[in-house]
């Protein structure tokens, strides 16, 4: 797992594992945020299974699944309320990491 920090806050990142959690508590994230919807391949964990990993060591998640080319300003909205809620850094996870980078840079220019 490569993060790739946005901000002093935000590192975004390929979809990551339940497997992973442990390594991004140690990595420094104290939460994280998925921008990926449940189902969107084939073998992809779902954010249940990634937020049960995360609550077992104390650490937030919040989901906030975007279909691609189906962004809104409500979704900037939550993603910039999300970042303001959730103990920082945060990490951030889709397919790629570029939906989560995309919002997160939406979510600076929307009220």
């Amino acid at each position: 797992m490569q993060p790739t920090p946005v901000s002093t806050t935000l590192s975004v990142s390929p979809q990551i594992t339940p497997d992973d959690i442990e390594e991004v508590r140690n990595l420094g994230f104290r939460s994280i945020i998925c921008n990926r919807p449940d189902g969107e391949e084939a073998g992809q964990p779902t954010f249940d299974e990634i937020e049960a990993a995360a609550t077992a060591i104390g650490m937030p998640a919040r989901y906030i699944p975007i279909i691609p080319g189906r962004m809104s300003e409500m979704d900037a909205s939550a993603f910039r309320a999300a970042l303001e809620e959730l103990p920082g850094p945060v990490l951030a996870y889709c397919r790629s990491g570029a939906r989560s980078a995309t919002l997160w840079s939406l979510s600076q220019t929307t009220p």
